[in-house]
């Protein structure tokens, strides 16, 4: 992958678990393998995996193995597969990078590490160390939210400085001023990526360049829709008209995209493709399904929302 590589929607992909059987809860390979494809048809030019959406930390490294390779399978060359990398050891975080390119992963994500919020000089170290591990192309990750770390834009422009295979940079922060103080900052030579999809139109507005999206794995023909028509008020003749007709949509899948923001965007989101049939609510502990008042407030959002789909 390229600098140029870097854009438009790339879904964070939800894993799909086997129901029953001695097999429960193991990764369900086939849906998986229909879930790419389904991604790839609705446009998106790349898929993400396993992210925090995708419950990588309740996976094995082994299984994370099995499964970006039945994602580089199911691709089929359509687009890269992205791995996400996570680990609370620097050591274990290489390793995983290594693991993604021989299993034929395109590019990676890079977290900073789990459990143990560092300096930015053990921040930087960590990150720099698993961006060195291969060739491949890399996203930084930042979600203070999340994760306690916040990869500000000079310290952005110092890993693309150090680091050629640095290409991209995803922002879960919240703060859509943050993508036009990381153009300020890093100019051109990064891509820009939502990574909170309540904030995609706002973030597209401020100069970003894509989407690693949650709401896809549901509604992908929408989401891929959402950002060229954000994408396309650029360079549109009529700017104002371009804009409404990113705001109807934007406003009818808002009350959808706020889903991904909260503790159980997981189930939630999950929930959303059992009701389009295009996954089911099974999730790995410890998270659980959603049960009783929380899950029928839920489901009478979403089958609202999809009534004028």
């Amino acid at each position: 992958m390229k600098r140029s590589d870097w854009t438009g929607v790339m879904p964070a992909l939800t894993t799909p678990f086997l129901a029953d059987g001695r097999q429960k809860d193991a990764i369900d390979h086939r849906s998986l393998a229909d879930l790419v494809g389904r991604m790839f048809d609705a446009g998106s030019t790349a898929v993400v995996t396993p992210g925090s959406l995708g419950e990588g930390s309740s996976l094995s490294d082994g299984e994370k193995d099995e499964l970006w390779r039945s994602c580089v399978t199911a691709a089929a060359g359509r687009g890269p597969v992205i791995a996400a990398i996570a680990s609370a050891s620097t050591r274990d975080a290489v390793a995983l990078a290594m693991a993604a390119q021989a299993a034929g992963c395109g590019g990676l994500m890079v977290l900073p590490p789990y459990v143990y919020r560092g300096d930015w000089r053990e921040t930087r170290e960590h990150v720099s160390a698993v961006i060195e591990a291969t060739d491949l192309s890399c996203m930084l990750y930042n979600n203070p939210p999340a994760y306690g770390i916040d990869f500000v834009p000079a310290q952005v422009l110092e890993l693309a400085k150090r680091h050629t295979n640095l290409h991209a940079v995803k922002d879960s922060s919240g703060d859509a001023r943050r993508f036009a103080a990381l153009r300020a900052e890093c100019d051109d030579r990064l891509a820009l990526f939502v990574g909170l999809d309540d904030c995609i139109v706002e973030g597209v507005r401020m100069g970003a360049d894509g989407w690693i999206a949650g709401l896809v794995n549901a509604l992908p023909e929408e989401s891929v829709r959402l950002v060229r028509l954000a994408m396309a008020e650029r360079s549109a003749p009529d700017p104002m008209r371009a804009r409404a007709a990113t705001d109807e949509l934007y406003r009818w899948f808002l009350p959808l995209l706020r889903l991904d923001t909260g503790p159980k965007f997981v189930q939630l989101i999950k929930l959303v493709q059992a009701e389009t049939g295009t996954g089911t609510e099974r999730v790995r502990p410890p998270r659980m399904e959603l049960v009783g008042e929380e899950r029928a407030h839920a489901i009478a959002l979403i089958r609202t929302a999809l009534a004028g789909r």
